[in-house]
């Protein structure tokens, strides 16, 4: 178990609040994978009762604070789930990521890196929480994932000429069709070494994973990642035929 002091920092700042109850450790830094300011901060805190505007004005101050400061650079997210809804698979919660706070649902994928990987830095552990996520599930969060917003950049090629998002989806697709398969979680390191790219990007993607200022060709990577988007989505929804 890794911690961060600034994760630490975090948690005593949402005890202070009263009502929020667990702060939980998903993504990279649950997994052993995290890259010191490459890698995003996936947490995930639990809550007791909804989190009305009151609670949501709180919220964006202690992260816009921590964000000023000690959490500086370091891609910090969390999901506030209300502890009642957590089997309430579909259902939205505010989400802070990117510098606001948004309203989205806990994926599948996440609540499966909390079962099997995650950790509390407040409160009780993930598995005492959330329902365990078998084989099957892995496998269906992962298909919910490429069926839902990976199909949709898909249908948007220009979209890909963004080299961070043609970067995610190299990564997300292995990730995908690892989960497809094998009904287990790949890393995003491990993600890299198994992206269907030419030698050449693979080892680019893996100078930028290690923090390395390395550029790639635009078009041509937007071009490969595009198409590799377009045959797993096609091979994900096959899979539910």
């Amino acid at each position: 178990m890794v911690t961060l002091p600034a994760v630490e920092e975090f948690a005593s700042e949402l005890a202070a609040l009263g009502w929020v109850t667990d702060l939980l450790v998903a993504g990279s830094l649950a997994t052993g994978d995290h890259r010191p300011g490459v890698s995003d901060l996936d947490l995930v805190a639990l809550t007791d009762g909804s989190v009305d505007a009151a609670r949501e004005a709180a919220l964006v101050a202690v992260h816009r604070r921590l964000d000023a400061g000690s959490a500086a650079g370091l891609h910090l997210g969390c999901v506030y789930v209300d502890s009642a809804t957590i089997v309430e698979v579909h259902r939205k919660h505010p989400t802070w990521t990117h510098g606001q706070l948004v309203q989205r649902i806990l994926s599948g994928v996440t609540r499966a890196e909390l079962v099997r990987h995650g950790y509390a830095v407040l409160g009780r552990p993930p598995g005492e929480v959330f329902p365990p996520m078998s084989d099957d599930d892995v496998r269906a969060a992962a298909r919910a994932e490429l069926a839902g917003y990976w199909a949709w950049a898909a249908r948007r090629p220009w979209l890909w000429l963004n080299p961070a998002l043609a970067d995610l989806g190299l990564t997300s697709m292995a990730r995908g069709r690892h989960a497809l398969h094998h009904g287990d979680l790949l890393t995003k390191t491990a993600a890299v070494e198994a992206a269907h790219a030419p030698a050449w990007l693979i080892g680019q993607l893996a100078a930028r994973r290690r923090g390395e200022p390395v550029t790639s060709p635009r078009l041509r990577t937007a071009l490969i990642a595009w198409r590799d988007a377009r045959r797993t989505v096609r091979q994900a929804h096959r899979a539910t035929i």
